[in-house]
């Protein structure tokens, strides 16, 4: 028997409460992207701001000007430290944005660029953030062509924040949507997970491994394109970002009121990041992803969407990993290699502050 109490999990009269946190507050906790992010966009920020456009909660606004339709997104990046194996905040902060457009089933056209730098922020740095953004744009096919710099006290911002706003062209004939899941649909993960946190942890922490751990962070547009022209029956695209896939997974779920079951031995995970999980103490299910998506396929289109997957680079280790079912709604639970079952919930707490 499984219920569900507010955001924890009551499995066979056994709870797994949430950590008791002072919500007087705010915490990092909030800007995990898992219970506590939920909790303060439906308790302080929807009641305020709700509207037809924001209701579906997806990675950017859907809407129709002009008789085209267009998607809108925006972020902030934070990360700490800003440069990493594999990327760095200015490539990050394109390729997010980028993203998140393509998760909504649209072409990324334009993007915005603000910057928020610390007096004293070494000029050289700025430069090459700011190439990087540069060349992150031009592989993602996109303009940056706005923006504003400002610059604050020393001590008053860490180094260098970044916010980037995004439009693109929805043009496909799909309808992605996270309310559109159906019982039978197929859940595809693009690659291995948990390769960005892991990275960004084994810098904060000066650990090193036989092979380097890098940040998948990647412009996913060009493989997303290739899968909508393989079948416009992809019901649902979602970045696993921060919270991981696990929570990603929860909250398709929560927003199409089914349940969703995955399957342990599927899950795509390099050795690397494994033995990088285990020394850490960390769930990859958890770990923050920023060139992976998951896509909800109909059954009858999954293989197909697959095998365009895998032909990307982007997608060559692209698996089926579960579906989704009709029963325990808003519930994610994972099929074990031992043969048992467990609730996969979202995160709670924070478990990799400044990841993005």
């Amino acid at each position: 028997m499984i219920i569900r109490e507010g955001t924890d999990a009551v499995e066979s009269g056994m709870v797994c409460p949430a950590p008791m946190l002072d919500e007087g507050h705010v915490l990092l906790a909030h800007g995990s992207g898992g219970t506590l992010t939920h909790r303060l966009i439906k308790q302080v920020l929807l009641p305020r701001f709700r509207n037809e456009l924001l209701e579906p909660l997806h990675d950017g606004a859907v809407f129709f000007a002009a008789g085209r339709r267009f998607a809108f997104s925006t972020d902030s990046y934070v990360i700490d430290p800003i440069f990493f194996p594999g990327g760095d905040i200015g490539s990050l902060a394109v390729n997010g944005t980028v993203n998140d457009l393509a998760m909504c089933g649209a072409d990324p056209l334009y993007l915005s660029a603000a910057l928020i730098v610390e007096e004293g922020f070494p000029m050289a740095q700025l430069e090459r953030i700011v190439e990087s953004m540069e060349r992150a744009a031009r592989e993602a096919g996109v303009r940056i062509v706005t923006g504003d710099t400002k610059v604050v006290d020393r001590g008053k911002v860490d180094k260098i924040f970044i916010n980037t706003s995004g439009i693109g062209l929805v043009d496909y004939g799909a309808e992605i949507d996270p309310r559109k899941a159906r019982p039978g649909d197929k859940i595809i993960l693009s690659g291995t997970m948990a390769e960005h946190g892991m990275a960004i942890m084994s810098v904060r922490e000066g650990l090193e491994f036989d092979t380097e751990l890098r940040s998948d962070t990647a412009p996913l547009n060009n493989l997303v394109a290739q899968m909508l022209r393989t079948s416009r029956e992809i019901h649902v695209l979602r970045d696993p970002t921060r919270g991981g896939v696990a929570t990603a997974l929860n909250e398709i779920a929560e927003s199409a009121r089914l349940g969703i079951e995955i399957r342990e031995e599927s899950l795509p995970l390099s050795e690397p990041v494994q033995g990088a999980c285990e020394i850490l103490g960390f769930d990859p299910l958890y770990v923050a992803n920023e060139g992976k998506l998951l896509a909800v396929v109909e059954a009858e289109h999954a293989e197909d969407v697959l095998r365009t997957m895998r032909r990307h680079p982007m997608g060559r280790d692209a698996a089926i990993i579960g579906e989704v079912v009709a029963d325990h709604g808003g519930v994610v639970l994972m099929r074990t290699t031992i043969g048992s079952s467990r609730i996969v919930d979202m995160l709670s707490g924070e478990q990799l502050p400044r990841i993005c």
